[in-house]
């Protein structure tokens, strides 16, 4: 029985965010202020209206600004994969060059041997012979 006495007690309570109460008091809070506002209905609408033209433009302005980072920053990218890829092009270019006269300076080397070992081979004829045979 003792045991159950010290064990700790975890109490988990659940509830949201308060989001919606949030989003409510302001509804409420925006609606009393048109109510109790100074100026005439017409005034207000205008008002808003007026406002809300200039919220518009300048969320019009940000989204521009944003699209031309983007566009700018995705230049970019492209400009430096471009040059890249073609460094590695070339890269690879020079690779196949390389051996290409590898190749060929290897070849040059083994006909040079060919030729030297079917010279030692061949049968040295005494200098008065010119029989042929």
């Amino acid at each position: 029985m003792r045991r159950d006495k010290e064990q700790p007690v975890v109490i988990v309570e659940k509830g949201d965010s308060g989001m919606g109460a949030f989003l409510w008091g302001a509804l409420l809070g925006a609606g009393l202020a048109l109510l109790f506002a100074p100026q005439s209905g017409e005034e207000t609408r205008r008002m808003l209206k007026h406002r809300g033209r200039r919220i518009w433009a300048a969320a019009e302005d940000k989204a521009s600004e944003i699209q031309d980072l983007v566009t700018s920053g995705f230049e970019d990218a492209k400009g430096r994969v471009e040059d890249a890829i073609d460094e590695r092009r070339q890269a690879a270019r020079d690779v196949v060059d390389a051996g290409k006269a590898a190749v060929h300076s290897a070849r040059d080397e083994l006909e040079r041997r060919l030729a030297d070992a079917r010279a030692a081979r061949r049968p040295r004829r005494p200098e008065g012979d010119e029989s042929g045979v």
